[in-house]
Order: structure tokens, then C-alpha cells, then sequence
């Protein structure tokens, strides 16, 4: 990079440290405060930290390499701002009622104790284990392609710029997170969404115009047809009629068919979007329903530019590729290249310090959810009289556990992560069918027993979890017989719907043989049963304006897709 874009970068920093010590002087008086920064953030730092926290290394490195290699497949997954309306017009009354911290704490006052623990510990292990691992492994990655750093000398020895990345981000990330809590993570989203978004465009820009303009760029795409390699390099499947800007494709594309992408993506954005504790803990930490739908609502918004700051990037430099104009070693490495190679002096450090942003604010977001979740789930149920000032410093502690997990994990990441990676959106559908299932039939219906609670999280996770160990079993093996056939072979969108709608069966059938809860219990936590009190403070937290907002967003998703049917 040139001098100006570290200086740009420098100052960046230098702001990102001023947040920081803000927050710090504003001292946590208890778990309410550290978690949710008190219930008091605003529409503005909820929606910027909803974003902030979702833009991680899968966008940086991921959503740029798939619109590279497989151009709109993945825009589904992007378009979900529809699925945050559902999280801020839906669940947050409920959520609200409930006056809960987590979403496993949201599972018990609606079905039991032991739905409380599974969901717990199906959290912690996943967090830890793909999006904290993926995500420091892929900053290491981005950062020693961007600086074009291979090795430093660290105390007389030559390092590897990967590990200095990698530990770096982590162990910064996790100093601030450690004691600035959800405060930090919220309001370091506000400085840092602007930069990303910022730098995002300028890529966005600068790709199309050096491309030829949008009408070019289509035309390019529109040429090339949907084509899967193997590790090989040879063609395993090439489409004879859809090209790079199709979102609707034929039944036997191998990865994305309309048959499984329509209905699949949305099973995994309503998990993500509604009921996952790293994004929900956004909008619990608002003042009121109003500052938390409207946070959605913001959020929804910001949603919408992925697509187009990410997405499409790819996309120009698969184009600027085929046009001789830009080359990458592999798809992954298409962002990087395009800051590296297109940018003007001083708009490299913006897209720098955006990308930093991205990561920091996802890990943090990462450590803060993770302990939250080991506190309020596990250690204050085992020790319920402590002061709140205890529970802020085992918090604290939690997150220095999952930091160090974090660094101790990134060897394993170094040898694994492609393979590991390839697998994470895997991963996502197979633990999001039973999660969603079982919250979108309890606030659904009374009838839905605590029996059929922990009975569905165990089938969608023992069934899911079956899945992911054969394919890894496998590898890129062909196998036969009834399980491989019945498991393995069927597309994973496929599998995720047939398990989504099995959970929902074993639940139902469940219930018919098990006692309900006592009503009394879960009023106000399932449709129908909320108190006039309670149903006036929802309708006073909205207003006309809330609705044409929706409507804008809604209208945004509809005319993409008609766009790129």
C-alpha cells in the first residue's frame, strides 16, 4: 500500500481506539449492562451492529469468490432483509415479553430446562468451532494477500504474516470486546458500517467503470454458463441454459436448484435472521419494541447492499478476468485483488480499515454472544446468588476462554480451513432445520408440548450432524447403498427441507402424546395469547413510517428478483 493509504488507515485505527476508550470510561454495573448494553441502544446502533456483525469473512472472501465462479447463486442468501422484517415485526414483541437474554433462556420459559442446555450447547460449539474459526482463518488470509506480506521478523525470527494477521485480529479484537462488553461491539459498529460500506463501493464503482459499465458486465455474465469444477479442474456439471446472472436455475444444477434454493435459503435466514443469539442479541439490547423493530428495520436496509458489495464485485472480476484485464489465482482471492490492483492511493486504506472492520466487529460480536451464552445459561443456573458484578467478571472470563479457543483453533484452521470452509454454508443448513422448527411451532401454537421441544432440537441436530460425519467420512468419495443414498446423496438444500419438515412432524406427532405446558406459563410467548396491555405497547411502538420502510425494503427484494429470474 501507498503512504496515504496508511495514513488513511492509521486514522481509522486512531478513531476505532477513541470508541473505544468512550466506552470504556462508561463502567458495567451488571449483566444487563455488559450484555445488552443496558436495554438502551438506539434504532441506529442496533441496525448498524445487525450489519456490521453479519458482514464477516464468508462476504469478504466467500460471497466475492461464489459470484467469481458461480455469478448470482448465492444472492439468496442476501436478499433475506425480508426474513430481519420478520425478526423486528414478529419476534421481538415476543421476545420482548419474555424479557429474556438469550434465545436458549427463550426456549426454556416457552418448553423446558433441558431445550435451555441443548440449544446452549449447540451454540457454544458451533460458534466456536465455524464461525470464529472461519473467520479468523479467512483475516489472516485477506490480510497477507492485501499487504502482499509473506513473512516479518519477529525477535530475530522470519514469521509467517499469517499468524501475526491471524493472532493480531483476535487478541485485539478481544481486549475490547473483554471489557467493553456489548457496548463496545454495539457502538464500534457505528464507526466501522460507514468505512466498510465506503470502501465496499469505491470497489463497486471503480470494477464496473474500468469493466465497461453495468450493460457490459451483463453482457460478459449473461455469455458464461453456470460450470462446477472439481479439485481436479475438470467440468462435472455445465448448464446448457443458465449463465452467471441467473437466480432461478434447473432442477439438476448440482448446487443451487430452484427446488431446494427458494425454500433452503429461507429456512437458514429465518434460523440466522430470527432465533440465532449472535444476531437476536442485537435487538434485545434495545431501549424498547420501537427502538428494536426500527433497528430491524435499519438493518433490513443495510442488508439489502451485500449483493452489491460483495456479490457483484465477483462477478466484475470473473468479467475483468475473461476480458484479460485483471487475473487471480483462485476465486477466493478476488476481493483482495481487486483493492490491490483497481484502487486509487487513499481508497486502498479505506477498503483496509472496512475489511478490518468486518472481521473485528464479527468476532466481537462472536465473543460477546459466546459469553453470554456460557454465563446466563450454564454458570448462572449452577450459581444463582452472586452479586451481578460477578457475573460481569465471569463474562469477561468467558470471553478470554473463547479468544484463546479462538488462537488455539487457528493450526487446525491453517491445514483444514478449505476443506472446513467449504463445508460451513453445510454446516448452517444442517443445523438450522430443527432450531427453526422447533421456535417457529412454539410461538405458532399452545399445543406444542415440552416433550416435542428437546425431541425436535435432538432429531434436526443427531440427523444433521449424521449428514456432516458421513460427507466427512467420505470426502469426495462416491458411495452406495441406502444410507449413503438416503444421507449423503441428496443435494443439500434437498436435505435440509426433507429434515425441516421431519422435524415439524416428529413435533406434532409428539404432542399428541405429551402434556402441554400450563398456559399460564408461556402467556404472551405464542400467538394469541397476549394481554390487552401487552398488545397496546406493540401497537404503540409503530407507526405509518415503519410501515412504508418495510414496504420500500419489500418492493427493493421483489424487483431484484424479477430482475434476475
Amino acid at each position: 500500500m501507498a503512504t496515504l493509504d496508511w495514513v488513511v488507515l492509521a486514522l481509522f485505527c486512531l478513531a476505532l481506539v477513541g470508541v473505544i476508550l468512550w466506552v470504556l470510561s462508561k463502567k458495567d454495573k451488571d449483566t444487563s449492562d455488559y450484555f445488552l448494553a443496558g436495554r438502551d441502544a438506539t434504532w441506529i446502533a442496533i441496525g448498524a451492529s445487525i450489519f456490521a456483525s453479519n458482514i464477516g469473512s464468508e462476504h469478504l472472501v466467500g460471497l466475492a469468490g461464489a459470484g467469481a465462479e458461480s455469478g448470482m447463486a448465492m444472492a439468496h442468501w442476501e436478499m433475506h432483509g425480508w426474513l430481519i422484517l420478520l425478526l423486528g415485526w414478529v419476534f421481538v414483541p415476543f421476545y420482548s415479553r419474555s424479557g429474556v437474554f438469550t434465545m436458549p433462556e427463550f426456549l426454556e420459559k416457552r418448553y423446558n430446562k433441558e431445550s435451555r442446555s441443548f440449544l446452549s450447547i449447540i451454540s457454544l460449539v458451533s460458534y466456536v468451532l465455524t464461525k470464529v474459526a472461519v473467520t479468523v482463518y479467512a483475516g489472516g488470509v485477506v490480510f497477507k494477500d492485501v499487504f502482499g506480506i509473506d513473512t516479518i521478523q519477529l525477535f530475530g525470527q522470519s514469521v509467517d504474516f499469517f499468524w501475526v494477521a491471524a493472532i493480531g485480529l483476535v487478541v485485539i479484537t478481544g481486549l475490547y470486546t473483554v471489557f467493553g462488553g456489548m457496548k463496545a461491539v454495539l457502538y464500534t459498529s457505528v464507526l466501522q458500517t460507514p468505512i466498510l460500506l465506503a470502501g465496499s463501493i469505491a470497489i463497486f464503482a471503480v470494477g464496473l467503470h474500468m469493466l465497461g459499465g453495468w450493460g457490459e458486465l451483463m453482457e460478459i455474465c449473461r455469455a458464461a454458463n453456470v460450470t462446477y469444477l472439481n479439485d481436479a479442474g475438470e467440468v462435472i456439471y455445465s448448464s446448457p441454459t443458465d449463465n452467471m446472472t441467473d437466480l432461478i436455475r434447473s432442477p439438476k444444477d448440482p448446487e443451487f436448484p430452484w427446488t431446494g434454493v427458494l425454500l433452503g435459503s429461507a429456512i437458514i435466514g429465518f434460523w440466522y435472521w430470527c432465533t440465532d443469539q449472535y444476531i437476536v442479541q442485537r435487538v434485545l439490547s434495545g431501549r424498547d419494541q420501537k427502538q428494536s423493530r426500527r433497528g430491524s428495520i435499519f438493518g433490513a436496509y443495510l442488508k439489502l447492499t451485500p449483493v452489491f458489495l460483495f456479490l457483484i464485485p465477483g462477478m466484475i472480476a470473473f468479467a475483468l478476468k475473461q476480458q484479460n484485464m485483471l487475473d487471480f489465482s483462485t476465486n477466493d482471492a478476488a476481493f483482495s485483488t481487486l483493492v490491490k490492483e483497481l484502487l486509487p492511493k487513499g481508497f486502498t486504506g479505506i477498503v483496509v480499515g472496512g475489511i478490518l472492520a468486518a472481521l473485528m466487529s464479527s468476532l466481537a460480536s462472536l465473543f460477546n454472544s459466546s459469553a453470554m451464552l456460557f454465563t446466563i445459561d450454564f454458570y448462572k443456573k449452577y450459581k444463582k446468588d452472586a452479586s451481578e458484578r460477578h457475573y460481569v467478571t465471569v463474562g469477561r472470563i468467558a470471553t478470554v476462554v473463547i479468544v484463546v479457543l479462538g488462537i488455539l483453533w487457528i493450526p487446525v484452521m491453517k491445514g483444514l480451513g478449505k476443506v472446513l470452509y467449504a463445508y460451513l454454508q453445510d454446516v448452517q443448513s444442517l443445523l438450522a432445520p430443527g432450531i427453526a422448527a422447533v421456535f417457529l411451532l412454539g410461538i405458532i401454537s399452545k399445543k406444542v408440548t415440552p416433550a416435542a421441544g428437546i425431541t425436535g432440537l435432538t432429531v434436526g441436530f443427531v440427523l444433521g450432524m449424521l449428514r456432516l460425519g458421513m460427507k466427512v467420512a467420505y470426502g469426495s468419495a462416491t458411495g452406495d447403498g441406502f444410507f449413503y443414498d438416503l444421507i449423503v446423496a441428496p443435494n443439500w438444500l434437498h436435505y435440509e427441507i426433507a429434515l425441516f419438515f421431519l422435524v415439524i412432524i416428529v413435533m406434532i406427532t409428539v404432542s399428541f402424546f405429551t402434556k402441554p405446558k400450563d398456559m399460564a406459563l408461556i402467556q404472551g410467548l405464542y400467538f394469541g395469547s397476549a394481554t390487552k396491555e401487552q398488545i397496546a405497547v406493540t401497537r404503540a411502538s409503530w407507526n405509518k413510517w415503519d410501515v412504508i420502510n418495510t414496504v420500500i425494503i419489500l418492493s427493493v427484494v421483489v424487483a431484484f428478483y424479477i430482475y434476475f429470474w
